[in-house]
């Protein structure tokens, strides 16, 4: 079977794209030569719905039980298995996976924080923001019998520190 390879170029130089290698292949990256340094990645994301279905989770009379405590665990058992999710990711020991979701009527809906924390050569950028998607999709799961017009957005990597790249912080 032929590989294929991309022909077009890409809008950032090479060197940018740290899993695309120098024939534009995916790889993952070596990172045996970096210092462990202790990191930290938060990242956040939106479940929007109706009054009527925050009541019932508010309540907890959604018909499948708990759903901020369900979604609570799915998200943590989802950041530590990232790297089986997301192909180039690489296995990482988790330190720390907190998952904060509260509700808000001004949505109305949930918002969903995840602070990811790890000692190691790589970040946890990827295992935040999979805490964050997996919550979300837990909470439309759990509603959706409800509501199937619930809508999941919003979500991003609002902090990341330690590592050689340094701090990073989202603008407002």
């Amino acid at each position: 079977m032929a590989r294929r390879t991309a022909t077009r170029k890409p809008n950032k130089p090479k060197s940018a794209l740290t899993h695309i290698d120098a024939k534009g292949e995916a790889r993952m990256v070596d990172v045996s030569d970096k210092a462990a340094t202790e990191r930290t990645a938060v990242a956040e994301g939106r479940v929007v719905m109706s009054t009527a279905t925050l009541g019932l989770i508010v309540s907890g009379s959604a018909k499948k039980g708990d759903v901020l405590a369900t979604a609570r665990i799915a998200g943590i058992m989802a950041a530590k298995r990232t790297s089986e999710l997301i192909p180039l990711c690489h296995p990482l020991a988790l330190t720390k996976v907190t998952l904060d979701i509260s509700t808000d009527p001004k949505l109305p809906g949930c918002r969903v924080r995840a602070i990811v924390k790890v000692t190691g050569p790589t970040g946890v950028e990827m295992e935040a923001l999979t805490a964050v998607s997996v919550a979300c999709l837990t909470i439309y799961d759990m509603v959706k019998a409800a509501e199937r017009g619930v809508r999941i957005d919003g979500i991003h990597l609002v902090e990341k520190m330690g590592g050689k790249s340094g701090h990073y912080r989202a603008e407002d």
